[in-house]
């Protein structure tokens, strides 16, 4: 099993440029499953990834990468090998079973079950896996597809999902769920009929998969906004797109940057998405310089201590609370972080504590005593933004981090070690006890 080792204290000075967004790109690669072909720029080298193609391909759609090298289809497995731009079509007859082999690595599994529905009438999925971080609930995606004229049954781990022929409804949610906004959309793309969804999920993300949709045709309106309204079409048509920026992996970089930039410029970005995490840094006395398309951010040399409550978008992202951790661990004063999107996000603040940091839970409550001086430690990674804290944390401790389990990170960040490395940290890949 891979590991990372990192030397910290080292400054942080130069460019990366912010890969494509998995959580993006995600539920646009599913949606091949509605039909047609596309061409999709972008799109990120990661382990999710590559399971998504392999369970489309399963599924009956030709993925074909584009190398102006040799032209071959095959999926690379590294960055280099890779440059992110793939044609997705259903040449071979679709199947309509997601296999628990296949699934049980990656939540977002679960958003092949709309497509499915809309285009086969019919879907066999298995309950989907992924990162432990707390009850993630799919009874509301359910519940709108039989609103929508779907039959549902789950037996032996496994949803099996038939009907006549989906309809437009009206679906209200009881909380705004990303993965099941953007798989009712999916679904009432190609329904009978308008379907309205109301408290729909506002992520940026959520806003690319309606643009992308719109751009093959489908006719998508307050996408971005609390209510989405669809209405079905009967096919959708070729397109070309390109993904949006990973705005956690922005994120990410920009308290790598708060921790110990001298200049740091992240490229490829549009600073709107990123306004819940600047507000944040700002209010702990961070300085950005933005641009159309960049952003430029030192060290804070002062950092106070401030209170975030993570909410769905437009509020400070879950998938940030871990990272910006470390920041607060060593800020001057007292914070605290208030977990409201997931019950069981807090795992890695015990790895952290052994490094140094003065971290108490309290129910959803993180409580952080500021001006702690971390060491390296061996620690152990239990999920994806879990890992990304604690290499912030490894970065800015004094000697040496082992972190455990990387594989988690590799999930979610294109070669975090190499863009780490460019900017001058001292972090290398490593098999697990390897002296």
């Amino acid at each position: 099993m891979d590991a990372f080792r990192i030397v910290g204290g080292h400054p942080l000075r130069g460019t990366v440029r912010i890969s494509g967004s998995k959580n993006a790109a995600l539920p646009i690669l599913f949606s091949s499953l509605l039909g047609g072909e596309f061409t999709l720029a972008n799109v990120p080298c990661l382990r999710d990834i590559r399971t998504t193609l392999s369970l489309l391909r399963q599924l009956g759609i030709h993925t074909e990468r584009h190398d102006p090298q040799d032209g071959s289809s095959h999926t690379p497995a590294t960055p280099e090998d890779w440059n992110g731009i793939f044609t997705l079509s259903d040449r071979d007859t679709p199947d309509y079973e997601a296999p628990y082999d296949l699934v049980r690595t990656m939540r977002a599994s679960v958003l092949c079950l709309g497509p499915l529905l809309a285009r086969k009438r019919r879907a066999r999925v298995s309950l989907p896996g992924g990162c432990l971080i707390g009850a993630r609930p799919i009874d509301m995606h359910l519940r709108a597809f039989e609103k929508m004229g779907a039959r549902i049954t789950i037996h032996h781990g496994y949803i099996d999902a038939e009907t006549d022929g989906l309809r437009g409804t009206e679906i209200a949610l009881p909380y705004p769920t990303v993965t099941g906004t953007e798989n009712i959309l999916m679904a009432a793309v190609l329904a009978r009929g308008t379907t309205t969804i109301s408290n729909a999920a506002e992520e940026p993300e959520v806003t690319d998969l309606a643009r992308f949709l719109t751009a093959r045709g489908a006719r998508i309106e307050g996408a971005g906004t609390s209510t989405i309204r669809i209405e079905g079409v009967a096919e959708l048509h070729t397109a070309d797109y390109a993904t949006m920026f990973d705005r956690i992996e922005a994120g990410t970089f920009l308290v790598a940057a708060a921790l110990l930039g001298d200049r740091v410029t992240i490229e490829g970005i549009d600073p709107t998405p990123l306004r819940p995490i600047l507000d944040v840094l700002r209010a702990m006395g961070a300085e950005p310089h933005i641009e159309d398309s960049s952003m430029t951010m030192g060290v804070i040399p002062h950092p106070v201590g401030t209170t975030v409550r993570t909410l769905p978008h437009p509020g400070f992202p879950t998938d940030m609370q871990a990272q910006i951790l470390p920041l607060m661990a060593i800020a001057h004063g007292s914070s605290s972080v208030i977990e409201t999107v997931f019950e069981n996000r807090f795992t890695h603040v015990m790895e952290m504590n052994r490094m140094g940091a003065a971290i108490e839970i309290h129910g959803s409550q993180a409580m952080v005593r500021g001006e702690s001086r971390l060491e390296g430690a061996t620690v152990m990674a239990s999920d994806l933004r879990a890992s990304a804290g604690l290499v912030l944390a490894g970065l800015v401790a004094e000697g040496e981090t082992e972190i455990k389990r990387v594989y988690h990170i590799d999930r979610g960040y294109e070669a975090i070690e190499k863009k780490l490395e460019s900017l001058g940290a001292r972090i290398k890949r490593v098999q697990e006890d390897q002296p």
